[in-house]
């Protein structure tokens, strides 16, 4: 067994990230994954305390829009729209208590 530091895990659609642009962030031009890799400690894969996976296309497809699931809450995928600060994004997902945390 390996162990991950992983608080809360994070499904992004790929393909929907990718035919946007970016499109999040402060300044609105930085990938979803990117922006919410910037709540936690900055570090990928297990060693990171907030796990984010970019998975193949959820078919939703939503315009201008990227689709994300809390892995937490798997009835529940955010459509998550291009302009969305980082600090929303994480609102509507439930990682304000791990931004949070020192």
């Amino acid at each position: 067994m390996v162990k991950a530091d992983w608080q809360a895990a994070i499904l992004v659609c790929a393909k929907c990230t990718r035919r946007i642009g970016g499109g999040f962030g402060e300044k609105g031009r930085t990938p979803l994954i990117k922006a919410l890799r910037k709540l936690g400690n900055r570090k990928k894969g297990r060693k990171a305390n907030l796990g984010l996976v970019e998975t193949g296309c959820l078919k939703i497809c939503p315009k201008n829009a990227a689709v994300a699931i809390n892995a937490a809450r798997p009835r529940d995928w955010l459509i998550i729209p291009r302009g969305t600060t980082t600090i929303e994004a994480a609102n509507l997902l439930g990682l304000i208590a791990i931004h949070e945390q020192p």
